[in-house]
C-alpha cells in the first residue's frame, strides 16, 4: 500500500514518546498497525531543553513502530503541550455579504471572515496562534447556531476558543522531528487530540474535564456544550511522584519509577495487601524492604496536590451549569491503581479513566491510557488530511472523484464512527 495512506500520530512526552501508525485500508477504515515507545529525556515541562537527546527518542519510537508495521514513516502529526500553552475565549462580529444580496444567506466567505475577526487578539511577539476552534455562532439575535451555512441573517457573530503556544517551544519541536529524519504534517495540541481519542460526544456536549496526567506536566481541556471551553496546564505531573518516592526512601529515580509502575496505588482501599517491597541498596549496601503501605503514603499526597490544583482551576470557570460528564483521567499518571477513587474523592464528580476509542488493527497494543494522545493525534491528522482533499475536490469542481479517495472514504467513516 502506498505512503501516502499512512497517518502517523507522534506524541513527545517529558518522560516517553510515543508513536501511533495507522493505515487506511481499501474500504477507506482505518486500522493502526504499529506502535512504539521510547524514553524520553530530552524536554522539561513539555518543552526541548535538549535537541539530540529528544531526537533520538523521536526515532527510536519510530523505529519500533516501523518494525511493528512493516511500513516506512516519512511524515507525521506532532503533539505539543507543556507550560507555554494557553488559552481564551474571543468574539468576532461581521455584517453578511452573503450569495445573494437580496435574501442574505450567509455563506463561506463570511465564516471565513467572522473566524478571522475572532482571531484577531493581540498576543505577545514570542507567542503564536496554534489553534481557533469554532464554539458557536449568534445569527443576528439567535444563539448557540452551529453551522450557519446558508442561514439568512443581517449580523454574523462567532464565539471561539483560541490556543496559542512560545513560538521557541514550536520551532524547537519541529526542528528534532525534522533532524531524526521526518517530516512534520502539523503541530496538534496533546489535550485535544487526547479528547479526540478518549471522549465521546455526550460527554462533550453535557461538559467534561479531560486530565491528562503526563510525566511532566497535567494538562486539562474543558469541553463545553460539545466543544472546547477552557485550556489549562499544571505544572506538576508524574515525575514529582517518582521525585517524592526517591528522595524519601533514598533511591535512585530509576528505581523509584520501577516501585511506582509495580507496587505504586494512591487509594488504600484498592491496595493489593501490604507486602514489604525488596529494592536494592544504595552504593553496595544491603537491599532494604519497603511495605506497599509506605509507598502509598508517599504517592497520595502528591497525586492530591495535583487534583486539588486542576479543582482550583474549574471552580474559577464561569459555567453556566456543572459538568455533567464529570472528569476523564488520561495519560500515564491515569494508569496509577486509585487515581480514579482519588479523583472522585476530590472533585466530587463521576470519574472514569480514558482509554482510546476502538479504531481496529493491535487493538491489545493501544487501548491503554499511555496512547491516548498518539491515537488521537493520529485521528486528527487523518481527519485534517481527509478536509484537505475534500476541499481541493470541491476546488476542482470534482466531488465524484474524492468520494473515491481513501481520505474521502475515511472520512465518511470517521465522522459515522466517532462524530
Amino acid at each position: 500500500m502506498a505512503n501516502e495512506v499512512l497517518v502517523v500520530g507522534l506524541d513527545i512526552g517529558t518522560t516517553k514518546v510515543c508513536v501511533v501508525i495507522g493505515e487506511l485500508n481499501e474500504n477507506g477504515k482505518l486500522e493502526i498497525t504499529g506502535v512504539g515507545i521510547s524514553p524520553s529525556t530530552g524536554l522539561r515541562k513539555g518543552v526541548v531543553v535538549n535537541i539530540e537527546a529528544t531526537l533520538r527518542s523521536v526515532s527510536s519510537a519510530i523505529e519500533n513502530a516501523e518494525l511493528m508495521s512493516g511500513r516506512e514513516v516519512k511524515n507525521c502529526w506532532v503533539g505539543i503541550g507543556g507550560s507555554h500553552i494557553d488559552g481564551l475565549n474571543s468574539r468576532g462580529v461581521v455584517a453578511v455579504t452573503g450569495r445573494n444580496r437580496e435574501t442574505r444567506e450567509i455563506g463561506q466567505d463570511d465564516i471565513d471572515r467572522v473566524l478571522e475577526a475572532a482571531r484577531a487578539v493581540v498576543i505577545p511577539m514570542d507567542r503564536q496562534v496554534l489553534e481557533v476552534i469554532p464554539q458557536s455562532y449568534i445569527v443576528d439575535d439567535q444563539k448557540g447556531v452551529r453551522n450557519p451555512l446558508d442561514i439568512m441573517g443581517v449580523r454574523l457573530e462567532a464565539e471561539v476558543h483560541i490556543i496559542t503556544c512560545g513560538v521557541t517551544g514550536a520551532q524547537n519541536l519541529v526542528k528534532c522531528v525534522n533532524r531524526a529524519g521526518f517530516r512534520v504534517n502539523g503541530l496538534v495540541l496533546q489535550s485535544l487530540a487526547a479528547g479526540t481519542s478518549v471522549l465521546t460526544e455526550e460527554e462533550k456536549e453535557l461538559g467534561v474535564a479531560l486530565v491528562d496526567l503526563g510525566g511532566g506536566t497535567t494538562d486539562v481541556m474543558v469541553y463545553f456544550q460539545g466543544t472546547p471551553f477552557s485550556t489549562m496546564t499544571i505544572p506538576a505531573g508524574g515525575s514529582q511522584v517518582t521525585s517524592d518516592i526517591s528522595i524519601l526512601n533514598n533511591l535512585s529515580f530509576e528505581t523509584a519509577e520501577r516501585i511506582k509502575l509495580n507496587a505504586g496505588c494512591c487509594w488504600e482501599s484498592v491496595l493489593d495487601g501490604d507486602d514489604d517491597i525488596i529494592v536494592p541498596g544504595v552504593g553496595g549496601r544491603a537491599p532494604q524492604p519497603i511495605p506497599k503501605s509506605q509507598i502509598m503514603h508517599v504517592i497520595r499526597p502528591r497525586m492530591e496536590e495535583i487534583f486539588l490544583m486542576v479543582k482550583e482551576k474549574l471552580d474559577h470557570l464561569s459555567l453556566s451549569r456543572p459538568l455533567g460528564g464529570g472528569v476523564v483521567l488520561t495519560g500515564g499518571g491515569a494508569c496509577l491503581p486509585g487515581a480514579a477513587e482519588l479523583a472522585s474523592y476530590i472533585f466530587k464528580l463521576p470519574v472514569r479513566i480514558g482509554v482510546p476509542l476502538s479504531v481496529g488493527g493491535l487493538v491489545e497494543e493501544y487501548r491503554n491510557p499511555e496512547y491516548a494522545t498518539a491515537v488521537g493525534l493520529m485521528l486528527e491528522g487523518a481527519m485534517r488530511e481527509g478536509q484537505k482533499t475534500i476541499e481541493w475536490g470541491n476546488e476542482k469542481g470534482g466531488r465524484e472523484k474524492n468520494q473515491g479517495s481513501f481520505f474521502g472514504k475515511f472520512v465518511n467513516w470517521l465522522k459515522k464512527e466517532f462524530f
